[in-house]
């Protein structure tokens, strides 16, 4: 049994791993429908049970069909329809339970302490769909996206973001000591990745380029990702943090000062004013492909969690 909470905590050659399995059966699904299930139902009989405090559309929908083509079935539960949401269930309570009914827990939360003390009480793998500061399961795929179209590993690429220093940037810089791979980071100074990630990087002997220019940022990129600057939950004077990106949208114009051909744009979505709809519905973005990718690469993270990974 394996938790995949965070990208810093999983060893590089499992990240590799669970990658190297998702293409295998992402290649294998070609002739099946959407529910088909994979062959020899690796999970057949396993529950997962997922628990959202946050909004979710890709998060929810990806992990329901990643387990049913596994050969496995899912229970969604939201925080607010459980003893634990009203405060009259401890966690270590409420864990025994979904130890006892489910084999595995998904949780999208707004504290990244609540996942932490899931794994400590669980008896069963618990993933983290999302947290403050860690969004795994959408870098690991997002990884495995750019290799897939850029047919090459991501070691051998620049990559850059533009935009908010948030648990996706977070999780894209831990992707980038694990995968060995260049990271430019275009954002104002204020919104700069925080003391303690840039920390673990140099503690690694790793390094990431920050930018507070856009133009600069872009500069030989080969992928350029982004993210809402103004997310849902969002505790900030709205105003103020949308005037200090305004130099910061990744339209045509900012795109052409990658000065490569072959640049391609993602963004995890969803999506607001960051980036402009020439360019999010345009050739050089493969959004679409990102989004269906986290279908893939979390069947392999399931059966990574559940010591069944090929």
């Amino acid at each position: 049994m394996k938790h995949f909470i965070n990208l810093k905590d999983i060893p590089a050659k499992d990240l590799r791993k669970i990658i190297t399995d998702a293409k295998k059966r992402k290649s294998l699904r070609k002739k099946l429908s959407t529910l088909e299930v994979d062959k020899g139902a690796p999970l057949k009989g396993k529950l997962l049970i997922q628990m959202f405090e946050k909004s979710s559309l890709r998060t929810r929908l990806s992990f329901y069909l990643a387990i049913k083509q596994l050969g496995g079935g899912t229970l969604t539960l939201r925080s607010n329809e459980l003893h634990l949401g009203q405060g009259g269930e401890s966690i270590a309570d409420t864990a025994k339970i979904l130890s006892t009914y489910g084999d595995g827990f998904m949780l999208r939360t707004d504290s990244d302490k609540k996942v932490e003390n899931f794994a400590k009480y669980l008896t069963i793998p618990v993933i983290n769909g999302l947290s403050p500061s860690s969004h795994p399961t959408q870098v690991l795929s997002d990884v495995f996206t750019v290799e897939e179209i850029k047919k090459k590993p991501i070691s051998k690429l620049n990559i850059c973001w533009i935009g908010d220093s948030n648990n996706v940037l977070d999780s894209l810089i831990a992707a980038s000591v694990k995968f060995s791979f260049k990271l430019s980071i275009g954002c104002p100074k204020k919104f700069e990745p925080g003391k303690e990630v840039r920390a673990w990087v140099k503690r690694n002997n790793k390094k990431i380029y920050i930018y507070n220019d856009a133009k600069k940022a872009v500069s030989g990129a080969d992928v350029i990702f982004s993210d809402k600057v103004i997310s849902l939950n969002d505790k900030v004077n709205k105003k103020k943090k949308i005037q200090a990106f305004k130099h910061f949208k990744i339209d045509e114009k900012l795109m052409s000062f990658t000065k490569k051909q072959g640049t391609i744009f993602l963004h995890c979505l969803p999506r607001g004013d960051e980036v402009s709809d020439n360019v999010f519905l345009g050739k050089k973005s493969h959004v679409w492909q990102q989004a269906l990718n986290r279908v893939h690469v979390q069947k392999s993270i399931l059966l990574y969690c559940f010591g069944k990974l090929r």
